[in-house]
């Protein structure tokens, strides 16, 4: 699979992205305790570490040397993205179970449909799939 313009540009978008997160996770840990579900151990702990991984992933996809290490940061950000689905999901329940519902409606819908399609993008991006952009032989 050939890079495209449009796979690198997205990429680097994908990987700056990533790189805010993880400074995000890691210097305003906050917002992200305030979300983790409570069977989460050592959540200040797992909060830092996703910071982490998120750099991390970053840099990998955004390294110009070496495309292996690029395939690994995007399943490494593809799997990073499931993983934290369940704190999403948490959110999403306790924002609803507010009498204002929280940020509401018009910010988690987007946010649970944009989940999968961070897998997908992560995936895309580093040359693991080429879907849905794959010609057909024949």
């Amino acid at each position: 699979m050939k890079d495209s313009i449009a796979r690198i540009g997205w990429r680097f978008v994908l990987a700056a992205f990533y790189a805010l997160a993880g400074v995000l996770h890691i210097v305003r840990p906050t917002p992200f305790l305030s979300i983790m579900p409570a069977w989460v151990p050592a959540p200040e702990l797992v909060v830092m570490l996703t910071g982490w991984a998120e750099l991390l992933g970053a840099i990998g996809l955004a390294q110009p040397v070496s495309r292996g290490l690029r395939r690994a940061a995007g399943i490494g950000l593809a799997l990073y993205a499931v993983c934290v689905f369940p704190a999403n999901i948490h959110h999403f329940a306790l924002d609803m179970a507010k009498a204002d519902h929280g940020f509401g409606l018009a910010y988690h819908i987007p946010r649970m449909v944009a989940q999968p399609v961070l897998v997908w993008l992560a995936l895309w991006v580093a040359n693991v799939i080429d879907w849905p952009f794959a010609r057909r032989k024949g």
